[in-house]
């Protein structure tokens, strides 16, 4: 049995009553009685997302084992609060970063953005409770260990979380294709949150609009756009590029 999986109804209530830390909560679809309505709703309280799926899914994912229609998914990493990822950040450094990531659900992506980031100097990664990469042992393979090293957290809305550190004194910087605005216009020698969006997608409007400036990697060859663990590369050095000048 995976040690990152706990399957049951009472061994899954007996973790969240406990406070272990999860990923997500996988139900069967269909299913509604007092435990699993009870299920639900302590995952919520702790924003651990809740997912309703076919019995399939959790039989192939507990190798057929006796899951009664529930399962959970431990979480690979100690997630921190929103304020402990700013002080982290914002401690022994001149020019705070924070990267935030909106929708990017790729594993080898975002496994890729932290080992980025953790060689860039980002003091914290914040991402989305729900529709974000999940945090597993292929992530953290792919990161080279950086997930194990760099700050991160877990918030149930990035709008709320881009006010908070607006607030703490953090310029946001969003990245968008296509604007005559580039990175190489941009000041990044102040506190920095950069918002990186999934392929395709990109930032999501709401989160577009807290942003204080958006900001473009210039390209010169035929294609959309980079890959975004790519993008994630150019902006962060730039950033470092201008803060050793």
């Amino acid at each position: 049995m995976p040690e990152d999986r706990i399957y049951g109804i009472h061994p899954v209530r007996e973790a969240l009553t406990g406070n272990k830390k999860m990923e997500k909560i996988l139900i069967k679809k269909g299913m509604d009685n007092h435990s699993v309505t009870e299920i639900a709703d302590l995952a919520r309280q702790q924003n651990v997302p809740v997912q309703y799926v076919p019995q399939e899914k959790l039989n192939h994912m507990s190798g057929n084992r006796n899951h009664q229609g529930v399962m959970a998914v431990l979480a690979q990493l100690d997630y921190i609060s929103l304020e402990e990822a700013v002080e982290a950040a914002s401690a022994n450094n001149k020019y705070p970063t924070v990267l935030l990531l909106d929708g990017v659900s790729d594993v080898r992506n975002f496994g890729a953005i932290a080992r980025t980031c953790e060689c860039a100097g980002v003091g914290a990664l914040i991402l989305p409770a729900k529709g974000g990469a999940a945090v597993n042992q292929d992530a953290i393979k792919t990161s080279a260990g950086a997930l194990l090293r760099i700050p991160a957290c877990k918030v149930p809305n990035l709008r709320t979380a881009l006010y908070y550190l607006k607030e703490s004194g953090f310029s946001v910087i969003g990245t968008v294709a296509g604007l005559n605005k580039t990175i190489y216009d941009a000041d990044f020698c102040r506190p920095t949150a950069f918002v990186m969006g999934a392929e395709g997608k990109g930032i999501s409007g709401g989160v577009m609009q807290l942003c204080d400036q958006l900001v473009s990697i210039p390209q010169l060859g035929e294609i959309g756009s980079l890959n975004v663990s790519a993008a994630t590369a150019v902006v962060l050095y730039e950033a470092v590029r201008q803060r050793i000048k």
